[in-house]
């Protein structure tokens, strides 16, 4: 806020002494169409970096004229681009995301004999792994929509680890060799897991807690390959335009990485870290307080109130129409309460992760325990895949905050009506009545649950719709959020929702400047054409960090 300021008074000075020297500035770009996203959502044609922040904004004829540059190549002319704040994506996984890198692939595979084939081509290339780990498979998308079991696992790899996690992560698929090696038997409880078993014998299939507890026997990888494994995911998510993350699910030795990578300029991103609530972590990061640099900042905890509606974890009021289950809460209760109290006397932030419409409710009446009515801790609440009309009005009393993926309704509409029926359709992904309650939303994407892509993201909250269109009017349309909003959501309301309004999410004098350049304008297009949109640039700190040299620009 000092630097936001400072910047806004120097600037307002050098206008009213007429000052006829020009402002010496690191960067210019012109000749644009640039959504600001400030209170007003006003556009401009230029603006000027200078230090790493934007220290005017106007007219081509406004900026050309009061400032220049000491190099040429450092004017740049947009030639009519659209430029936007950089994107800021509330919450993602850029570990998981990394470690997606050293494994098997399974994304969009079309069945479990597709999976055996990828694992296949990717044990020929990894022959000394000593564990075979996979990610992204999503029975929803098969033709023979069932759940995988172990039997063909164990038919191929008998004697090597194999681990392969549902495309939402709650879930996994393992042989008989992990089983083996974590002890799991089919008497084996874990409180906040699923074990299937069926006639007597383990499935294979684990959930939540459970795989949680098999992942503790994969071997650690070392610091460096960690280390490489991040720059890459940050290549990922910096190619779609993203420059802030809220990083949901942290530990002290990621922090550290983190930490020491910013600090010798490694890492570009600018990271909201989320922590996870160990003991180790509470231990650390309660005694040393809110941590905050140019490029990393701690001040939350991560829960996670239930699982997965896919898998069916998420927990709900009434059972699932396909089985008999109301799904799962992975914490008890009591031990939740316990948390949010010790995490608000300490001053930190909590974000739950809520699926059901049970895990919501649940959440928000022990929010209401800890929190006056007339706050501003901005707890939030993620993913909120089912919400019951009556609970609405609670997001607005304690001012918690909805933080969602869009990308989840439009993946999960296939599927949808098997799990909840007909009736509770109304009540899923309920995001324009959740933004409604406090006047803001944000959107983020879950990566590597879903694509770390915020003009998927946006192209999902303003249309409802998938990547085929479909359906036509829109998935319950009442709930669309309109193009305005959408671009909010994923710029200053997410970082209002990280305490980072003042610093960053809009383009305004004494901001950070972060932006990205787009080869077509979306707040302009029509949507069948806005998934095709490109990044062309993304700056971070007035730093060009990516270039699309395909497009030639």
């Amino acid at each position: 806020m000092k630097n936001y300021l400072l910047y806004l008074i120097l600037f307002i000075i050098s206008i009213l002494q007429g000052c006829k020297e020009k402002l010496q500035v690191d960067l210019i770009v012109h000749d644009a169409h640039i959504y600001t996203a400030d209170s007003t959502f006003s556009k401009a044609q230029a603006f000027a970096i200078k230090d790493g922040k934007f220290v005017m904004i106007g007219t081509d004829k406004e900026v050309l004229k009061r400032c220049e540059t000491t190099d040429p190549v450092q004017i740049v002319d947009a030639k009519q681009r659209s430029i936007y704040p950089g994107f800021y994506d509330s919450h993602g996984h850029i570990f998981q995301l990394g470690q997606l890198t050293l494994q098997a692939d399974l994304v969009d595979s079309k069945s479990f004999r597709e999976v055996l084939i990828r694992l296949k081509r990717y044990r020929r290339k990894h022959k000394n792994k000593t564990w075979i780990l996979g990610r992204g498979w999503n029975e929803n998308d098969w033709e023979q929509k069932t759940t995988p079991t172990k039997i063909a696992l164990d038919t191929v790899y008998a004697d090597v680890p194999v681990l392969l996690e549902r495309m939402d992560g709650h879930a996994a698929l393992v042989n008989s060799k992990v089983l083996e090696i974590a002890g799991i038997t089919p008497k084996t409880k874990i409180d906040g897991g699923f074990i299937e078993v069926k006639n007597g014998k383990l499935t294979g299939i684990l959930s939540d807690k459970a795989v949680e507890y098999v992942k503790s026997f994969i071997p650690k990888i070392t610091p460096e390959e960690c280390r490489k494994m991040i720059l890459k995911a940050q290549e990922i998510c910096i190619a779609q335009g993203i420059t802030s993350l809220g990083d949901a699910g942290l530990n002290k030795e990621e922090v550290a990485l983190l930490d020491s990578m910013q600090q010798v300029g490694e890492l570009k991103l600018r990271i909201y870290g989320m922590l996870s609530p160990t003991p180790e972590n509470q231990a650390y990061f309660l005694e040393k307080g809110v941590y905050k640099t140019d490029r990393l900042h701690i001040r939350s905890f991560s829960l996670s109130a239930d699982g997965a509606l896919g898998p069916r974890g998420g927990l709900l009021l009434n059972p699932y129409t396909d089985k008999n289950t109301y799904g799962l809460q992975k914490f008890p209760t009591d031990s939740l309460r316990t948390l949010l109290k010790t995490f608000y006397d300490k001053g930190f932030q909590v974000n739950t992760d809520c699926v059901g419409d049970s895990a919501t409710r649940m959440m928000l009446n022990l929010y209401a325990e800890v929190l006056p009515q007339d706050n501003d801790n901005r707890w939030r609440l993620e993913h909120l895949q089912v919400v019951n009309a009556d609970d609405m009005n609670l997001f607005k009393e304690y001012k918690v905050l909805p933080s969602v993926q869009p990308l989840h309704c439009t993946e999960d509409m296939p599927w949808l009506s098997d799990r909840l029926g007909k009736s509770r359709l109304n009540q899923s992904y309920p995001y324009q009545d959740l933004m409604q309650q406090n006047g803001l939303i944000a959107f983020g994407s879950d990566f590597p649950a879903e694509e770390p892509s915020p003009i998927y993201a946006f192209h999902a909250a303003m249309s409802r719709q998938n990547s085929m269109h479909e359906p036509d009017s829109g998935f319950f349309a009442q709930q669309i959020i309109d193009k305005q909003d959408a671009l909010r959501a994923l710029t200053i309301w997410a970082a209002y929702a990280h305490f980072e309004e003042n610093e960053r999410g809009s383009i305004e004098i004494g901001k950070d400047a972060d932006f990205v350049i787009l080869d077509t304008d979306i707040m302009d297009t029509d949507r069948r054409l806005l998934r095709l949109s490109m990044v062309l640039n993304t700056y971070i700190a007035g730093e060009k960090i990516y270039s699309n040299y395909e497009s030639g620009y």
